[in-house]
């Protein structure tokens, strides 16, 4: 059985995506794109002028895609145009959508409590502590090998290698924590699915580390027995670490060093939504004397 072949337009671009470094990830992300314009379009789409794209915005939000995946098909339609053919067509033709910055989804300190109490095991309740503990995202959670844990008393901390960005970063490793994963390791040593000197969290197969589709049909069967209906996904209890140290008074930079922002403004947000802030501010009505409430 031999593979599908690749046409010569879609090597060149995949060539230029690696040249400049894009992940895996990114990669088949755009490819798809690529396609999904392209059956639109029903031709090769080097052949698409400007607008062509401008219709092709026009059919998706028509079709009710969202905000989120409207700009991620003006970047993979720009690199395509601009990088691999050289053309600006998708630069005049399309346009960024602007989307709704929104409130995140926080859990209270006792949902999260029941939420790891009913994870399925050590090894899934181990692997929310972390989202948790240390604001891991859940590429972060899965991807952590053995050898990044530095348990040495003056260090406590993990090592997360090429995160959002492509950057290296640490993160807090607490005592708790700790304890938690050398309790995972031994349980995982003992029934042979944890290798030496490899994923803390591995796969059916060993080989492989556990995926966040896996990471998150866990999370929505322990959402479920802890009886917590809030909307939420691995990604809330990152933005749970957030909200809990600001309520705790921890400084917001502290705060952004540890989730590893670029910005002081991506993790100011979390201001909007820490409950102590919120409760430490008075209303205006407070300081008005109304007098007795009239009857009924």
């Amino acid at each position: 059985m031999t593979d599908k072949p690749i046409s010569p337009l879609r090597q060149r671009m995949i060539e230029d995506m690696t040249v400049r470094g894009y992940t895996r990830a990114t990669q088949r992300a755009y490819i798809t794109m690529i396609r999904e314009f392209t059956k639109f379009f029903g031709r090769s789409p080097d052949q698409a002028s400007a607008d062509d794209l401008r219709r092709y915005q026009v059919h998706m939000r028509e079709n009710g895609a969202s905000d989120i995946s409207m700009n991620a098909a003006v970047s993979a339609l720009r690199f395509f145009f601009g990088t691999t053919l050289g053309r600006n067509d998708a630069q005049t033709g399309m346009t960024t959508v602007r989307v709704p910055k929104r409130v995140p989804v926080i859990l209270s300190e006792d949902e999260v409590r029941r939420l790891l109490q009913a994870a399925a095991g050590l090894k899934y309740r181990a692997a929310f502590s972390l989202a948790y503990g240390a604001g891991l995202r859940a590429s972060e959670v899965v991807g952590l090998k053995i050898s990044d844990i530095d348990s040495a008393p003056d260090r406590m901390l993990l090592r997360i290698e090429q995160a959002k960005g492509r950057k290296d970063r640490y993160a807090k490793l607490s005592k708790p924590m700790l304890n938690l994963l050398k309790a995972w390791w031994k349980a995982g040593y003992a029934s042979g699915v944890m290798l030496p000197g490899g994923w803390l969290f591995p796969g059916q197969n060993p080989v492989n580390h556990l995926t966040p589709r896996q990471l998150r049909r866990a999370l929505d069967n322990a959402k479920q027995a802890a009886g917590i209906d809030k909307p939420m996904t691995l990604h809330t209890l990152r933005h749970c670490f957030a909200s809990h140290l600001l309520d705790q008074g921890v400084d917001i930079r502290v705060i952004q060093v540890l989730l590893g922002h670029v910005k002081l403004e991506t993790t100011a947000r979390y201001v909007r939504v820490a409950s102590s802030t919120l409760r430490s501010v008075k209303s205006p009505l407070d300081h008005l004397d109304l007098g007795p409430l009239p009857p009924d």
